[in-house]
């Protein structure tokens, strides 16, 4: 039996509660950290293997900043906490003159040790008991109509649709069912409609003949208590139902606003089971109080007023016995490996060993905990791409099954998985971190990764010179990150042309010869450029006007939005035959559009003389538009899905750098396109 004073204290003396509100000293506010690692090492051990099996579980840390003699004291004051009488002594305050003094009948005042064991949460973290702690607060994301019915499986409240008698003998049916309403209550109260159910369950029972809901009762038909709040005890017959419905019908007060509160009367079942909620919620729940643990030790300052007096019950063992049965319901019905949140408290100055059991005086054993940890891999080179297993090492050996978490320092250069797999990303120097999870020892390990050059992509593919002129190719190795970026150039026939370390070539005579880019690290590596050495051809031979810009063989300037064959046409000068050829190497017609990639040949008695490439800012695709595929375009290469080639990734680079496009120029794309902001051609 435990003994509840249903919301009301009258089991604490006026005189204490004046002694309390007193006497307590201010202390600093309570803080929460969410997570096994913010607990004292203490706590970790147990929270570990929990978090092992209920993967879902999550425990959040109340500091109280108390002090646990401090809060002892407190709570070891004369008929605040009290055991069955039929306990034995090693539970009872065996005080002169208050040893077995009934402070209620058949209940007693507790030891000291009782308490400090009752109090200590260490003593409860297993996967029964732990359910003291479990956050009764509502939660969307959690709480459903389906696990409400779990809960009531079993009861006559189980997918039953709502019917009662009114004050006049009616019988009212409703087009709801229990669970519909214990969901309304938890929302409005925002308290958990778990435990609105499971306290449904525990004070009324599994029947709807209940005395308290039943509305038949003798001068309180038509009134429904289904918490049993206001149910003090009476010598009467049906003492405390009574007083239970006397509350349903009058709130045993006379003060409006506080029975508008609580929608009082109860009478409708709809009213009983909401406002009953909202009793809950108001006077615990909502106020920091609001897991059974913190009901019965009013330890946690949210309230706002003084401590150690708040309590919900008396029973020193009501905490541990009502988180059993909770925790059997949810076996029963299946919710065990559905996501749980637990509030523990953590005192200041907390013993080293836990207080024992005061009938065994055996103590909770603290886990084996992790001393220190060595870290092992055959090489600290990783070529990009390459994974490898790192061995992790735990001292004492005991410990070797708990859990560590493995960390890069930087995820983009290392990555590493909960089994220690690491992979090289990129190259470049990280550092991984193994830590265990519940002491925080640590060991650290650094990893270089070596990335080797895959390709050598050359900014041109056929170029026309000629007699005399210079050029510059511009090769870049790929992948971006390669640690040796150095290209070597050279010439097949260096009759034709010469090109020097830095790329340049000079056009020596008629004739065609072959441009080979090889990496210095590996000559297998190459990229190939054709060159066409042609007749010396005068500037005074063809003349670009304005806004086109003619540098390197490449003209940009161009208008977006007079871009056709013929606009272009109208800009060159020349007495030479001129021709518009698109990227697939087509014969462009006048009203044709011209865009990036796009050629014009410049040609006598049909033999090419000089070849100008086209660059429209924007036009990533080369159809002369700019739009959204051409952002399209970008995102895929940025995402290194699809690689632009060289012509392309110039007319992305949108602020005409000599870095590549990235997602700025993506953006300034889009205010493009959007009218924002044009592109400066």
């Amino acid at each position: 039996m435990r003994k509840l004073i249903k919301y009301f204290f009258m089991f604490i003396v006026v005189t204490f509660i004046i002694k309390s509100m007193l006497y307590s000293p201010i202390v600093n506010a309570s803080t929460k950290l969410e997570g096994v690692e913010n607990f004292p090492s203490s706590y970790r051990g147990f929270l570990m293997e929990l978090s092992k099996k209920y993967p879902n579980w999550k425990f959040t840390a109340l500091y109280t900043n108390l002090d646990w003699n401090y809060v002892i004291d407190n709570e070891n004051i004369f008929g605040k906490n009290l055991v069955p009488k039929n306990y034995s002594d090693n539970w009872k305050n065996t005080k002169l003159g208050e040893y077995n003094v009934e402070v209620d009948r058949g209940w007693v005042d507790v030891s000291r040790k009782a308490i400090e064991y009752c109090m200590d949460p260490r003593n409860f973290l297993n996967e029964s008991q732990i359910f003291q702690f479990e956050d009764l607060s509502y939660d969307k994301s959690i709480n459903s109509l389906e696990g409400i019915e779990k809960i009531l499986y079993g009861t006559e409240f189980y997918n039953r649709q709502v019917s009662y008698i009114d004050s006049n003998g009616n019988n009212i049916n409703m087009n709801e069912k229990y669970s519909n309403l214990i969901l309304k209550a938890s929302q409005i109260s925002k308290v958990s409609p778990y435990h609105l159910a499971s306290r449904i369950k525990q004070e009324v029972g599994p029947f709807l003949t209940h005395s308290s809901i039943s509305g038949t009762v003798e001068g309180f038909r038509g009134f429904y208590n289904f918490y049993n709040i206001g149910a003090t005890s009476s010598a009467e017959y049906m003492g405390a139902i009574k007083n239970g419905l006397e509350f349903a019908k009058s709130g045993k007060t006379e003060n409006q606003e506080i029975r508008d509160k609580y929608l009082i009367p109860w009478d409708t079942k709809e009213k009983a089971i909401i406002g009953g909620a909202i009793f809950i919620g108001s006077s615990y729940i909502n106020v920091g109080q609001n897991t059974i643990y913190l009901q019965k030790f009013d330890v946690n300052d949210e309230r706002g007023t003084s401590l150690f007096w708040h309590q919900y019950m008396t029973n020193v063992l009501a905490a541990c016995s009502e988180s059993k049965s909770i925790y059997n319901g949810y076996q029963k019905i299946g919710l065990l490996d559905s996501s749980i949140s637990f509030i523990i408290p953590v005192y200041e100055n907390m013993p080293k060993i836990i207080p024992p059991n005061p009938d065994t005086n055996i103590s909770i054993q603290l886990p084996v905990q992790i001393e220190k940890i060595e870290l092992y891999i055959d090489n600290e080179i990783l070529q990009k791409g390459e994974s490898k297993r790192l061995e992790v090492k735990i001292y004492p050996e005991e410990a070797s099954d708990h859990k560590v978490n493995y960390s890069s320092s930087n995820s983009n250069i290392v990555s590493v998985d909960n089994n220690g797999n690491i992979k090289g990303i990129q190259s470049g120097n990280a550092t991984i971190n193994v830590k265990s999870e519940e002491n925080n020892v640590e060991a650290q390990i650094n990893i270089e990764v070596y990335s080797k050059v895959t390709e050598i992509i050359l900014d041109q593919k056929e170029i026309y010179m000629q007699i005399g002129d210079t050029f510059k190719i511009n090769g870049v190795v790929e992948p971006n990150d390669a640690n040796e970026k150095e290209i070597l150039y050279a010439s097949k026939n260096n009759d034709i042309l010469d090109i020097d370390e830095n790329g340049i070539i000079t056009a020596k005579q008629i004739g065609e010869s072959t441009i080979v880019a090889s990496s210095k690290e590996n000559s297998g590596i190459k990229s190939e450029c054709k060159v066409i050495v042609v007749r010396k051809m005068e500037d005074s031979e063809i003349h670009f006007e304005s806004p086109l810009r003619v540098e390197s063989l490449e003209v940009s300037g161009l208008d977006y939005q007079n871009n056709k064959v013929s606009d272009l046409r109208n800009l060159i000068i020349t007495n030479l035959d001129i021709e518009f050829i698109n990227n697939k190497g087509e014969i462009l017609e006048e009203t044709s559009l011209v865009g990036t990639g796009s050629r014009i040949l410049v040609k006598e008695n049909g033999n090419i003389l000089r070849e100008y490439k086209i660059i429209l800012y924007g036009d990533n695709n080369g159809d002369g538009k700019i739009n959204g595929i051409d952002l399209l375009v970008l995102q895929r290469h940025i995402l290194e899905i699809e690689r632009m080639n060289e012509i392309y990734i110039k007319s992305a680079n949108i602020r005409k750098t000599a870095v590549k496009p990235t997602s700025i120029d993506l953006l300034l794309i889009q205010r493009h396109i959007l009218e924002i902001q044009f592109i400066n051609q």
